[in-house]
This record gives structure tokens, C-alpha cells and sequence, in this order.
């Protein structure tokens, strides 16, 4: 947000650099424009090379300028990333095998090259900046080169994404210019960029099956070997490239057993990697199905590891039927019995709404910041709301005080953790700057390849961006995330879950999605309130809601109408209507100048005036003030409505007045 407010919460721009913002993204989209279609100009490879290994060696000495990075004034003032966004497109959603190849060559500027894939190799280091990464890429010949950057989502397992590997394949080029008029293959979609490593992209055939079985063992042990090392990226190319020797017939024929060992160890690599859908699937192709008794441990760890990942994924039926077939194996196996007996809690709590909330508080730390719990969403359904696209009403009655529903999140990123980030954000197609957490936006986008079974629940969602309306979330190659999709959800759908773990201001920002408590639509007369515990959100009724009525919540609860108003249009594009506003709006701004005037010297009093001991004198001041602020308000319009303005000098005067 670019205001003039110097709070510690405030992210404050000056006019000049909020212009910067806005006229580097329309100078870079007009550059575009006017190049398009123009064909890629040689580059020189050496002078490039060069270019790219010095801008690297700054940026790891920290002595390179990031141009994506911006200052900021206020308290905080500091440096933060800005990014263009508001230019969609979508992702490549086709497999590798049914794209043609092309040339560098034929790369036409300021173009999505559809139906078209080209192999790289990088050939420079790699300038990791906070925003993007990018390097030097040749063809497959060495004959030519161009620059090569990921924005925004350029990590993956804590690694950058052009450093795990030399060679790519871009799915669907797109060819444009950097803000600096740079020519650059960009990649937006993670997705559209596959990673080669060449063991498991193009595997050694044999014709030897004992040769065939060593190196797929030699393969398994070093995976083994970077397990112990907590490598796990290389643990899992390891493994992969030990499968696509192991399952070739020639091995897979003599010893099934190898492949299943490989298939095993990867399912728990994938597990600890947060890759839940590749767990079930390595798990149930490591399963012998044998009687014998060390084939069966083998099995039940296979289950284990499968029920691991359900549950993780809050599937408390698919994780029970795991976990049981487990116990059938191994009867005396703990570990089962302890998970089954958690997944009864869980099933519990969707099934009553009732959780032991004190002993969910009590556990809650910054390393363990996400509770065990249930979704109890029985009692609410989604339903077209009038004016408001969907919302979520009760399908039964609800007393007040009642919990109408809690939820783990989706997704949440915490202040103190290294994933959170910030970013100021120009959107081009309502030319307004907002403050961004791009972190959550990372994080959705990391979930979503690491669980496309989980993609169709976030996308389900609004945003002001729907995507391409085929809605392939994975193919053959893996998952296929739509990053401007995930964008405009996570900006119309999150929301903070509060600062429990200490400090943090607008800069490192708490933020989260909850999917079901995403569709609860904004009323500043709202029927119910929230709390978080960890991730868990959990709203009660503030009054007692009918079987039929929609549930509401206040997005901003601010007392100025024009604040409130100015934050809900910025930050989630619409005015509030509700009976509340229509009063002030028909109050004129006159009285609500007053009103607010008023407010603040209520504030200002209370601030200043401990009400311990507080002389008749004060009390009397008080109790002026109070009928100050009642007389701004029109008694037939403002009947039955809430009137708060004044309820901070009120609880002030109820702690001050003798009993």
C-alpha cells in the first residue's frame, strides 16, 4: 500500500518511487509491442559467458545491484522486491512427447512459442537474486546462446532450479525482454521447465542383465549414501535413475525384488520432500505381497510410508485402510496403532466440532506452529450469495458462542520462517500498487507440484484470473501449476492468521489460505468472529445464525468508513454495501469527519488517563464523550445497528466506575 502512514505495519512509498514502478513495467510492455515478432538476434557467446559469471560472482559477494529491488521509507525502511504482475498466460499443459522441437534460432521476440519445446544446456553460473534467477544457456549444437531467468518460483526443495542441473527442456518457449530491454527466455510456470538429469531422462540400455542389475544397485546405493547425508534431492535422482535401469525387462524379469527396494526408499525420500501423491504411488509399487516374514516388514513399512502421506494430506479414511493393512502385516507394529488412534481423533473432531483447543494452545511453538486437527465444516455449505459470487451458509441453527466451523490451512507461511516474503506489487490491469506476500504465493505454487491431487481444491477458488478453463493440473511429466491462477486466488483469499510467535510487521507478514473459510463473504455487520491456534482457524458465532443464512465475517474493522471502504476496494476489489455503510454513506461526510474526530480524541483520552483512582471530574469528561460521539448518529437510521465508535471510552468508564 502506498500511503503516508509511518507505522511500523506500513510499507510506505514515495510518489517517485511508485512511479518507477509503474513506468518500468508500461516501458517494458511497450519495448514488447513494438518488437514482437522480431527474430532473435545472435548473441556473443564468450562476451555473454563473461557478463553472467561476473553479475554472479556479485550477487554471491552481495555487491550487485538487484534491479528488482526498490527502497522503501518509515520506521521499517529498507529494501523490497518489486514485480509486474496482471499479465497472464497459461502454462504449457501438454506432455513433452506431443510438443515438436525447435531451434534457438527460430525464437521470435515477445512470443509464446505453443506446441514447441527446446533443449538447453547451461553454460555460465547462475545470478540468484531475491525475485528471479537467471544464467546463459547454449543449444544443443554450442552454436548459439541466450540468457535464461525464472521469476519468483525458481526453488525447489530449498535448491535453485538452474543450479540442480545443467540441462532443460523449456516447455512452450516464451521469448521477451527483462525490465532492462534485455532479450530473455523467461519462465514463469515452473511447470514449463523440466529438469534433465541425464541418468534418468535418457538411461543406459543393456543388453547384460547382470551389468543392467549392478548399475541399478550402484544407482540405489548412492541414493542410500545421500539419504544419510540428508542430500535429498540427490537421494531422489539417485533412486529415479536406479528405477529406470531396474524396471527395464531385462532386470525387472530376473529380479522384480529390486526395482520394489528402489521404489521403497524413494517413497520415504518423497515423503520427507513433501511429494505425498509420489509417496502413495512409490509405496504401492514397492509392495511384494509376499508371505514370508521379512517380506512382510518390507510391506508394512511400504504402508507405513503410504499412510504417512494421507494423513499428512488430512485423507483420514484413505490413511486408516493404509495403517490397518500395516497392522495386518506387523500385529505387535506401534507405530500403526498410535497412528490409527490419531485418525480416530481426527474423524472425531470433522464429525462433533469438538477439539481439546487448551491442549492445542499449549503445544503450539515456533517450530511446531502447525497443529494435528480435524476440519469440522459439517454445518456450513457453499452456496451462490447474491451480489457476491459464493459464500458459505448454515445448514443448520447455530447458537451464539457455538463453533460454526474450524479448519487447518491449506497453506500458511509464518513470519519466521525463511520462506516468508514480501513484495510490492504493480498490477497493470487496475494500475494499482499493493503489498504482496509473494511468500504464500511460493509456498501454494511449491504444494500444488508437490500434490497435483491437491491443485482442483484451490482452484476451485476466485480470482480474478480463471486460467485457460481446461484445467490440467498434471500430465505425464508431473503437475502443471497455473502461477498467475495461484496469484490472483491467494490475493482475493488470504488472509493473516495473527502475530502468535512473536514479533512481525507488514515486511514478514503471517499469511494464509484456508480453502472452506475462504468462501465466508465480508459484512461489516458480521454474525460470527475468528481465532487462530496455529494454523487452525476456528470461528464461532457471535449471534444465533438460522439454518439458510449466510455466515459473515469482517474483512477490515476499522471505524472510518473511508478507510475501511478505500481497503476493501484496494485490497479485495468491491464496496461494502451492508446496512452499516449505507448509514454512513447517508450520514454525508460532514458528520462522519466529526464522528471520527470525536473517536480520536476517545482514543487519545484513554491512552493518556489510567482509570484506577479516576476522579468524578474525569468520569464526567468520559461520559461526555461518549454522548458526543452518540449524537452523530441519526436515531431512525442507525436503528438497530451497531454503534462502536464509542466502546473503547466505554470500557474505559465500566473498568473507572466505582461498584
Amino acid at each position: 500500500m502506498a500511503n503516508n502512514s509511518q507505522d511500523d505495519n506500513t510499507i510506505y512509498l514515495t510518489e517517485k518511487e511508485a512511479e518507477r514502478i509503474k513506468s518500468t513495467v508500461k516501458d517494458r510492455l511497450a519495448k514488447c509491442t513494438e518488437q514482437h515478432g522480431n527474430a532473435k538476434t545472435p548473441r556473443d557467446k564468450t562476451a555473454a559467458h563473461q557478463a553472467a559469471t561476473g553479475a554472479a560472482l556479485m550477487a554471491d559477494m552481495g555487491g550487485a545491484p538487484d534491479p528488482d529491488m526498490m527502497e522503501t521509507q518509515g520506521k521499517t525502511a529498507n529494501t523490497i522486491p518489486a514485480i509486474g504482475v496482471g499479465q497472464p498466460y497459461p502454462p504449457c499443459t501438454s506432455p513433452l512427447s506431443e510438443l515438436q522441437p525447435m531451434k534457438m534460432s527460430e525464437l521470435k521476440m515477445e512470443t509464446h512459442h505453443r506446441g514447441r519445446k527446446l533443449v538447453v544446456k547451461r553454460h555460465s553460473p547462475v545470478v540468484t537474486l531475491v525475485a528471479r534467477s537467471w544464467t546463459m544457456v547454449q543449444n544443443e549444437e554450442g552454436s548459439d546462446a541466450e540468457r535464461l531467468e525464472i521469476i519468483l518460483h525458481k526453488s525447489r526443495y530449498g535448491e535453485d532450479v538452474l543450479e540442480s542441473t545443467k540441462s532443460f527442456i523449456i516447455k512452450e518457449p516464451y521469448f521477451t525482454l527483462t525490465d532492462q530491454g534485455e532479450p530473455t527466455l523467461r519462465v514463469d510456470h515452473p511447470s514449463d521447465l523440466v529438469v534433465c538429469h541425464e541418468d534418468v531422462v535418457n538411461p543406459k540400455k543393456f543388453d547384460d542383465s547382470e551389468k543392467a542389475e549392478k548399475a541399478a544397485t550402484r544407482f540405489k546405493t548412492q541414493g542410500n549414501t545421500a539419504l544419510k547425508q540428508q542430500d535429498l534431492p540427490l537421494a531422489h535422482e539417485k533412486y529415479s535413475a536406479g528405477l529406470a535401469i531396474a524396471n527395464q525387462d531385462i532386470v525387472s524379469g530376473s529380479n522384480p525384488d529390486l526395482a520394489r527396494d528402489i521404489y521403497r526408499n524413494r517413497a520415504y525420500v518423497n515423503l520427507l520432500l513433501g511429494q505425498l501423491d509420489q509417496v502413495k504411488t512409490d509405496a504401492r509399487a514397492s509392495l511384494t505381497g509376499k508371505d514370508d516374514q521379512k517380506s512382510k516388514e518390507l510391506d508394512s513399512k511400504a504402508y507405513f510410508r503410504a499412510g504417512s502421506a494421507a494423513y499428512s494430506q488430512s485423507r483420514w479414511q484413505e490413511a486408516k485402510a493404509f495403517f490397518q493393512e500395516q497392522q495386518k502385516l506387523t500385529p505387535d507394529d506401534k507405530d500403526a496403532k498410535v497412528q490409527l488412534k490419531k485418525i480416530e481423533a481426527r474423524l472425531r473432531e470433522e464429525e462433533t466440532g469438538s477439539y481439546d483447543l487448551m491442549k492445542l494452545r499449549t503445544s503450539l511453538s515456533k517450530a511446531r506452529s502447525r497443529v494435528e486437527a480435524g476440519n469440522f465444516i459439517k454445518n456450513t455449505e457453499v452456496k451462490d450469495s447474491p451480489g457476491k459470487g459464493r459464500g458459505l451458509y448454515a445448514t443448520r441453527d447455530i447458537s451464539s458462542g457455538e463453533i460454526v466451523m474450524c479448519e487447518k490451512a491449506f497453506c500458511v507461511v509464518w513470519a519466521h520462517e525463511q520462506d516468508a516474503l514480501v513484495a510490492m506489487t504493480y498490477d497493470i490491469r487496475d494500475d494499482q500498487i499493493r503489498v504482496s506476500p509473494v511468500g504464500l504465493s511460493k509456498a501454494l505454487v511449491q504444494k500444488c507440484l508437490n500434490q497435483p491431487s491437491q491443485t482442483q481444491h484451490l482452484m476451485d477458488l476466485f480470482g480474478d484470473y480463471q486460467g485457460d478453463a481446461k484445467n490440467v493440473f498434471e500430465n505425464d511429466d508431473g503437475a502443471v501449476v497455473d502461477v498467475f491462477r495461484v496469484h490472483d486466488i491467494m490475493s482475493r483469499n488470504a488472509f493473516s492468521p495473527g502475530s502468535q510467535f512473536g514479533e512481525e510487521n507488514a515486511r514478514n507478514a503471517s499469511t494464509g489460505l484456508w480453502k472452506h473459510a475462504a468462501y465466508i463473504n465480508h459484512s461489516c455487520i458480521a454474525n460470527t468472529d475468528k481465532e487462530f491456534i496455529g494454523d487452525l482457524i476456528v470461528i464461532r458465532a457471535t449471534q444465533p445464525i438460522k439454518a439458510g443464512e449466510e455466515i459473515f465475517f469482517p474483512y477490515h474493522a476499522s471505524l472510518d468508513y473511508e478507510a475501511r471502504q478505500a481497503f476493501l476496494e484496494k485490497t479485495w476489489g468491491f464496496r461494502c454495501n451492508c446496512k452499516l455503510c449505507e448509514a454512513e454513506e447517508q450520514d454525508g461526510k460532514e458528520v462522519r469527519d466529526k464522528r471520527m474526530e470525536l473517536v480520536g480524541e476517545a482514543d487519545a483520552f484513554v491512552d493518556k488517563t489510567p482509570w484506577a483512582g479516576a476522579k468524578r471530574l474525569v468520569l464526567r469528561k468520559a461520559q461526555n464523550l461518549i454522548r458526543s460521539i452518540e449524537a452523530t448518529y441519526d436515531e431512525k437510521r442507525w436503528e438497530g445497528l451497531p454503534k462502536r465508535h464509542a466502546d473503547g471510552v466505554k470500557a474505559w468508564l465500566v473498568k473507572a466506575s466505582p461498584r
